[in-house]
């Protein structure tokens, strides 16, 4: 080799190290910044934020490599039910044998699990752990990174992005709470228009049991899921899909006292508004097909 060689060899050796260096800045001072944005609202998050946003950004490699524009990279957004229903409903399961990397997320201090269905250590940071319809508007708002330093710019490390909130969600008092939440999901329907390279599969809150709601509120949680699966949501905007968990869930018949609200045989208890295993098992398939059958069509659409 000639010095000319030697030479332009170490330049290139030399400006890689320049450019991991240049990323491990900029990695640093985004973290950094988000940190001193969460100090601001809430000095005592920030310790707690940083032992799950440093793993978090670490792992970026790990979760976006997965990515490969296959839109087989899913991430599966919920509390409790959703916990169910991927456990008892053979979720994970039927989307590995279908070729899928199918991540879930929790409640924030259990937060993240890998597709072999084991916690990875640290959330994406969901705000305020409200999945709720406007904790989750909250998180569609969020400004957007290259590094997961926020929920959803961690959301977003994956091709495909399904989503709900939980039965409290459910309890829709009036007409203008309705309306609010019609409000607050096309705001979120804009912020998943400006990412086309993602599939959202956007689900309807489950219901509630009998015992803890009413029929006109009951009626309104069917009015919104309705509105989630109707062209009035859902037209022009070719990447956002709906699983009407509500209507699989739900006493479909309107002259049943029980109309709307979780059905009999879904009943964990006198009380509770967790669906039971029978449900789990019923349902879990389902949205697996559907959130597979979203990926596909758009992948082959896009």
């Amino acid at each position: 080799m000639d010095r000319s060689s030697a030479s332009h060899g170490h330049s290139r050796r030399s400006i890689r190290v320049l450019g991991v260096g240049l990323f491990a800045l900029a990695l640093l001072l985004v973290s950094l910044g988000a940190l001193y944005s969460l100090s601001r609202r809430d000095p005592r998050a920030v310790w707690r934020r940083a032992n799950h946003l440093v793993p978090a950004v670490v792992d970026r490699g790990t979760v976006t490599g997965q990515s490969q524009g296959a839109y087989t990279n899913v991430i599966f957004l919920h509390h409790s039910t959703g916990g169910a229903l991927i456990a008892e409903g053979g979720v994970r399961e039927i989307m590995t044998e279908a070729g899928f990397d199918f991540w879930d997320h929790g409640y924030n201090p259990t937060g993240l699990r890998s597709p072999d269905g084991q916690l990875v250590g640290y959330s994406y940071g969901i705000p305020g752990d409200n999945t709720d319809p406007d904790g989750l508007a909250s998180l569609f708002a969020q400004r957007t990174y290259p590094l997961p330093v926020n929920g959803l710019s961690g959301l977003l490390q994956h091709e495909v992005i399904a989503f709900k909130s939980c039965f409290p969600a459910s309890q829709i008092d009036t007409d203008a709470e309705l309306e609010q939440y019609k409000a607050w999901y096309v705001g979120i329907r804009d912020v998943m228009d400006a990412h086309p390279d993602h599939v959202f599969i956007v689900m309807s809150p489950p219901p509630l049991h009998p015992a803890v709601t009413d029929p006109a509120a009951a009626a309104r949680a069917r009015a919104f899921a309705k509105w989630l699966s109707s062209d009035a949501y859902l037209d022009g905007h070719p990447n956002v899909f709906t699983f009407d968990l509500f209507d699989q869930l739900a006493e479909g018949d309107p002259a049943s006292p029980d109309a709307n609200t979780l059905r009999r045989e879904y009943r964990p208890a006198e009380t509770d508004s967790h669906p039971n295993q029978t449900a789990n098992e019923a349902v879990g398939p389902a949205f697996a097909q559907a959130v597979i059958s979203a990926a596909r069509s758009y992948a082959q659409g896009s």
